[in-house]
């Protein structure tokens, strides 16, 4: 195998790493910078548990090599939280709203959201189940976590991972 130097933003932070060509990207979140929010699921894309902001738009990390993130910002549920660990707004939200049950999915749905929050000032129940149609919960009926992005949104004063 090769291994490759890789250097981006994480949460933040400048990360500069060698890894091998194949790692993904929520192997190199998980395992090598221990960011342990970001939840492998399905590893094919098709749960949600891996979705994280890239350069503020919402990816699923399972199905893309690190190396695609090269000298971009990527944003983690850990990076949401203010200095202070104060909770994101979306995440307080979740909290409140009771948009979560076991719990797994949650920061691929709060990913996601905030993406939501960049895009569409005022969204319907429709778009934002639409923006979450690429995140499976097997716990709720879903009504909750859209009562909790709605709440999240308009407790928001900017999109996150920008």
């Amino acid at each position: 195998m090769s291994s490759v130097e890789l250097a981006l933003r994480v949460n933040g932070k400048p990360v500069s790493t060698r890894i091998e060509s194949h790692t993904t990207l929520v192997e190199l979140l998980r395992e090598t910078l221990r960011l342990t929010g970001t939840h492998v699921g399905c590893d094919t894309a098709q749960c949600g548990a891996c979705t994280v902001l890239l350069d503020g738009r919402a990816v699923k990390a399972c199905n893309m090599l690190a190396l695609q993130a090269s000298g971009m910002e990527v944003t983690t549920i850990e990076g949401l939280a203010a200095a202070n660990g104060e909770m994101h707004p979306m995440q307080a939200a979740f909290k409140e709203c009771h948009g979560l049950q076991c719990g797994f999915c949650t920061p691929g749905m709060v990913m996601s959201a905030c993406e939501l929050s960049g895009r569409v000032k005022n969204p319907t129940d429709t778009q934002i189940r639409e923006a979450l149609d690429g995140n499976i919960c097997r716990c709720t009926g879903y009504q909750n976590i859209v009562k909790s992005v709605q709440m999240g949104l308009s407790n928001m004063t900017q999109p996150a991972g920008r």
